[in-house]
């Protein structure tokens, strides 16, 4: 996969705060930081695509025996466990 620069524009409370995530020996760089940041951002927009997906089955179907709260109380319990939230 070819790796392309591009500049970023940050707050200085935002490029502070990267700085120290990065000084704690988290992540290696600010490079690293990003990518991983836009990589768990990918997970979550497919989580939450799957919720809406299963939400609306379930309210034209009635084929679920969950509430909405239920269902959602479901996959943040997961995302959680996965220590995605």
């Amino acid at each position: 996969m070819a790796i392309v620069k591009t500049t970023l524009s940050l707050t200085d409370l935002d490029r502070k705060w990267m700085n120290e995530i990065i000084s704690s020996g988290e992540y290696v760089s600010s490079s690293e930081y990003v990518r991983n940041l836009i990589r768990r951002d990918k997970e979550q927009r497919t989580e939450i695509e799957a919720i809406r997906t299963r939400l609306i089955k379930a309210e034209k179907n009635g084929f679920i025996d969950q509430t909405r709260d239920e269902i959602l109380t479901e996959f943040k319990d997961k995302l959680r466990h996965n220590g995605k939230l």
